[in-house]
C-alpha cells in the first residue's frame, strides 16, 4: 500500500475566475466534479498496491532473478521515485500556462507512459541474462512517471475552489477513492494471478527446487497488468471531462518561490518537522517490508500459499474500515495518543513468525490493516500542524508549504527503498533460489526475522522518536485565520 501524497501547495495565485460545476457565490464544487477529481488518483494506488504485494515475488520466482539483482530493482526503483519528487515541483511550477491549464497537461501527458512502464514492468522477455536490467529500467522509469503524475495531481487541489472548506471536502474525496483503489489493485491483481503460487504448483515435481515456470504464469501476469494498466485512460478520461483547470490571468505563468534545496535547508533545521520526519523513517520503512515480505512468508515459511489472496484482502478491507475510526481518534484524543495505535502489529508479527498457522496469519493481517491505517494517516493529519508552526515563526514567500509535503515524500521514499534493498539482500546471502518449490532453512528463518524482528524494531525506535521529540503548537482559530490570510496574500504576490 503506497503512501498517498498530502494536498501540495501549489505557489499560485488565488483564482478569481469560476470553474465549471461550482457555485458562483461561494465556490463550491459540484459532487459531480469532487467525485471526478478523486477517480483520478485511483490509477497511481491500483498500480503502487498490486506491486507492494506481488512484484517482489513476481520478480523472484516467476522472472527468476537472482535476489541481490531483485533488491538492485527495489532499491533504484524507491531512489528514482524519490528523487523525481523534488525534480516534478521544480519543472512543473517552472512550466507555462497551456490552453488546458499548467498542471492537466502534466497529469494526462504522464498517463499513457505511466501505463506502458507498468505492463512492461509485469513483462517475462525472452531473454534470461539482462532480465535484471529489463526490470530495474521499467521499475525506475515506472517510479519517476507515477511520481511526475501525482505532484501536479495534488496540487490540483489548490486550484478548484477558492473555498477551503470546499478543498478539504475535495481531498476527502481524492483519499476515499484511493483507499478504494489501494483494495483494488490487490484484489484484481492477486485474484488473477493467484492460481499461479498455490500449493498445487509443486505437486507431482520430482526435485522440490525446480525452477520451471510454465507459460500460463507469465501468462497471468501480464493480464493482470493490462488489466490495471487501462485503469490509466479510463479515470484520466473521467478527470478530464469532470475537472477544468482554470487560466487564471493575474497569476504569473509560472511560479517563484525558495528553491527546493533552498527551502529545504531552512524547513529542515525546524525541530518538530524533523523530529516528525525521523520518527517516520522507521515507521514507514516498517510498513513497507511487512507489505513486501507477508506474501514471500506466506509462500514459503509458513505453506499459507492458498491463504495469500484472503489475506491480502484482509489487510486491505481492514486498514479501509479502520480510517474513519481512527479520524474520530485523532480528534478525540489527539495525535500522539494515536500513534500508539501503531505498534498494535508488533506482538502480532511476532506471533505469526513464532507460530505460523492460518488462524494466527488472519488475526495478524486484520490488526496490520488497523495499524498500517494509522501509519498512513497521522503523518498526513500532523504535516499541516508542523507547517503552520513553522509559519508562526518564519516569514517566507510561496513554495515553503510545498517543499514540506514534498521533502517529506523524498525522505520516506529513500527509507523505503533503503529497507527494501538491504532486506533482499539478505535472502540472496541467505541462499534464496529463485523459484524453488522449497526453500533452505537458512530462508525461512531469514523471512521470520523480515516479518517479525525487522518491523517490530523500526516501529519501536520511530514511535519512541516521535513521542519523545518536539511537538509543533497547535494555533489558535484566530492565528489560524491569519495564516490563512498570509499564505492567500504570498500567493497572489508570487
Amino acid at each position: 500500500m503506497s503512501v498517498p501524497h498530502g494536498p501540495t501547495r501549489a505557489p499560485v495565485a488565488e483564482p478569481h475566475t469560476q470553474e465549471p460545476g461550482s457555485d458562483k457565490r461561494d465556490g463550491r464544487l459540484s459532487v459531480c466534479t469532487k467525485v471526478c477529481y478523486g477517480i483520478g488518483g485511483i490509477p497511481n494506488q491500483v498500480a503502487s498496491s498490486a506491486s507492494a504485494f506481488y512484484l517482489q515475488l513476481f520478480l523472484l520466482d516467476v522472472a527468476q532473478i537472482p535476489a541481490a539483482q531483485v533488491s538492485l530493482a527495489l532499491f533504484g526503483g524507491k531512489v528514482s521515485g524519490a528523487v523525481a519528487d523534488p525534480v516534478a515541483g521544480f519543472f512543473i511550477n517552472k512550466s507555462r500556462r497551456t490552453g488546458s491549464g499548467r498542471l492537466m497537461p502534466w497529469v494526462l501527458g504522464c498517463m499513457p507512459l505511466i501505463a506502458l512502464a507498468y505492463f512492461f514492468l509485469w513483462f517475462l522477455p525472452p531473454f534470461t541474462s539482462l532480465r535484471g536490467l529489463w526490470y530495474t529500467s521499467f521499475y525506475c522509469l515506472f517510479q519517476a512517471l507515477a511520481t511526475f503524475f501525482q505532484v501536479p495531481y495534488t496540487a490540483l487541489t489548490m486550484i478548484l475552489t477558492p473555498s477551503p472548506r470546499e478543498r478539504d471536502s475535495a481531498t476527502a474525496y481524492r483519499i476515499t477513492m484511493e483507499m478504494a483503489g489501494t483494495l483494488m489493485g490487490a484484489t484484481v491483481h492477486g485474484l488473477i494471478v493467484s492460481s499461479a503460487h498455490g500449493s498445487h504448483r509443486c505437486e507431482g515435481t520430482v526435485h522440490p527446487t525446480s525452477t520451471a515456470v510454465s507459460p500460463d504464469v507469465a501468462r497471468l501476469y501480464c493480464i493482470a497488468a493490462a488489466v490495471v494498466a487501462l485503469t490509466y485512460p479510463v479515470c484520466g478520461s473521467l478527470l478530464c471531462l469532470g475537472v477544468k483547470e482554470q487560466p487564471d490571468p493575474s497569476a504569473p505563468a509560472s511560479g517563484q518561490g525558495l528553491s527546493f534545496f533552498t527551502g529545504l535547508g531552512i524547513t529542515s533545521r525546524h525541530p518538530p518537522y524533523l523530529n516528525l520526519v525521523v520518527s517516520f523513517l522507521f515507521i514507514s520503512a516498517a510498513v513497507q517490508v511487512e507489505q513486501s515480505y507477508f506474501v514471500l512468508f506466506c509462500t514459503h515459511a509458513s505453506k499459507l500459499q492458498d491463504h495469500v489472496q484472503n489475506l491480502v484482502l484482509t489487510i486491505l478491507v481492514s486498514a479501509v474500515l479502520s480510517t474513519p475510526l481512527w479520524e474520530w481518534v485523532l480528534q478525540r484524543f489527539g495525535k500522539r495518543t494515536s500513534a500508539l495505535g501503531i505498534c498494535v502489529m508488533v506482538p502480532f508479527s511476532i506471533l505469526l513468525a513464532a507460530v505460523p498457522s492460518a488462524p494466527v496469519a488472519y488475526a495478524v493481517a486484520f490488526v496490520s490493516g488497523v495499524s498500517i491505517a494509522v501509519s498512513l494517516l497521522l503523518p498526513w493529519s500532523m504535516l499541516p500542524d508542523v507547517v503552520d508552526d513553522f509559519q508562526l515563526q518564519h516569514r517566507h514567500g510561496p513554495g515553503v508549504e510545498t517543499i514540506f509535503y514534498s521533502s517529506y515524500v523524498f525522505f520516506t521514499k529513500l527509507s523505503g527503498a533503503g529497507a527494501l534493498g538491504i532486506s533482499t539482500l539478505s535472502l540472496g546471502f541467505a541462499g534464496y533460489e529463485a523459484g524453488a518449490c522449497q526453500q533452505a532453512e537458512e530462508v525461512v528463518v531469514t523471512l521470520k526475522v523480515l516479518i517479525g524482528a525487522v518491523p517490530t524494531c523500526m516501529i519501536l525506535i520511530g514511535l519512541c522518536i516521535l513521542l519523545v521529540g518536539p511537538t509543533p503548537k497547535t494555533p489558535s482559530q484566530d492565528t489560524s485565520s491569519q495564516l490563512s490570510l498570509r499564505r492567500r496574500t504570498s500567493y497572489s504576490l508570487a
